[in-house]
């Protein structure tokens, strides 16, 4: 007889954007001439830049020829775009990483999921709430989650970003060993100031915790004192790993890739107490399961660091932070409450007094065709909260606004 993951059984039956696209769907069957402007999934819509493109092509070329093809890559990374990596996005702001403390990936996902491979799972973790849903699913699937009741888990220290508190997470009372920080914030757009980030920096050093920071959102930081990376935070390499992702700042959702920093300076303990690096031990799970980032995508990454490169990636996130200005003033205009949108591409919305999350999408849906994301699917901090994204077009991210301003809630 073969036995199953018993914690898969315990995931909650239907994902976030199942039910979105499942009402959606609905909507469409029933009002087919109508035009629904998407504002839910945070997926990309501008094309790959014309730097990257060249970069693709020319190392399909390569792949085409015998003597420039490549087989196997290096689990890690190429040296190539680790060199990028490091010059570019830790040096230029007084960061040392040595070329085997970065792990190219296929999308910060993978990792942030599969990073507890290398953890107990007796780890008690701690989460802010609301959250991206990976952070929550993947300690459900390893078994640190414990039951679900009244939208918790048991296990998870909840740490909730509310608006009493202008989105910052209280230190917890209860000491976690793992804490997950996303900022700039996924759902909310909110941010973390040098000296907030400073104090879980502390509160880790001081209590034996790591941090799993999730950085994917760094290049839309405008305001001088929130930093892009927490190893701007003296002792940060001896508590945190770091994530990042090309995807929401390259448009690299289609062809995956990220990448994460774990500083050799980073230990914990065995159960008899003996301290070990996280480096090799995640070097050698990735050895283990991971055949590495294809050739042509590193290729395609290490473009982006090019000087035409930065310079069309940077339109980019400018075109989309323009985005996240209309909608934000839109929705003030409109008399609505909004956050975010100012460092990150995500504005979070709170409804009207006494309307559920999935109560305004639906009427979002209905009475003006726009699809958003519930704050509540995003954990139980999120009720009360819809999430809107800056990632559509121009025109549609207008024609959206306007739709709003002119509806009568």
């Amino acid at each position: 007889m073969v036995y199953i993951n018993d914690h898969f059984l315990q995931l909650q039956t239907s994902y976030l954007f199942s039910d979105i696209n499942r009402k959606v769907t609905a909507f469409r069957k029933e009002n087919p001439d109508a035009r629904i402007i998407r504002m839910g999934i945070g997926d990309v819509s501008r094309p790959l830049t014309p730097a990257v493109i060249t970069a693709l092509h020319q190392a399909v070329e390569e792949m085409g020829n015998a003597d420039t093809f490549r087989g196997y890559g290096p689990e890690q990374g190429y040296e190539f775009l680790i060199e990028r990596i490091i010059q570019h996005d830790y040096k230029s702001r007084g960061i040392e990483l040595d070329l085997d403390e970065v792990f190219v990936n296929d999308g910060a996902k993978s990792d942030l999921g599969n990073i507890g491979d290398i953890l107990s799972q007796n780890n008690r973790v701690a989460i802010t709430d609301p959250v991206y849903p990976v952070y929550i699913d993947t300690n459900v699937m390893s078994g640190r989650s414990g039951t679900f009741c009244d939208g918790q888990w048991s296990d998870i220290i909840y740490l909730p970003c509310e608006r009493d508190n202008h989105f910052v997470p209280k230190l917890p009372d209860v000491c976690p060993d793992v804490i997950y920080l996303c900022y700039p914030n996924n759902p909310t757009g909110t941010t973390l100031t040098r000296t907030e980030l400073k104090q879980w920096v502390d509160y880790a050093r001081n209590h034996g915790s790591l941090i799993l920071f999730d950085s994917a959102y760094e290049a839309y930081i405008t305001e001088s004192e929130v930093p892009h990376s927490i190893y701007e935070i003296q002792g940060a390499k001896e508590v945190a790993i770091e994530f990042r992702s090309f995807s929401k700042t390259a448009g690299f959702t289609g062809l995956r890739c990220g990448y994460t920093v774990i500083p050799k300076a980073l230990k914990a303990r065995t159960k008899g107490g003996q301290e070990v690096a996280l480096n090799p031990l995640w070097n050698r799970r990735q050895c283990t399961k991971f055949n590495g980032t294809p050739y042509i995508v590193q290729r395609a990454a290490e473009a982006v660091y090019s000087e035409q490169g930065e310079k069309e990636t940077l339109e980019t996130i400018k075109y989309y932070l323009t985005n996240a200005s209309i909608v934000r003033k839109g929705l003030e205009e409109a008399g609505l409450e909004a956050y975010g949108g100012v460092n990150a591409p995500y504005i979070w919305l709170k409804t009207p007094e006494g309307m559920d999350s999935w109560k305004m999408f639906d009427r979002l849906l209905h009475e003006c065709h726009i699809v958003c994301t519930p704050g509540v699917g995003f954990g139980p901090s999120g009720e009360g909260f819809l999430r809107l994204t800056a990632f559509g077009r121009r025109e549609d991210t207008e024609e959206a606004i306007e739709r709003i301003v002119r509806w009568n809630i």
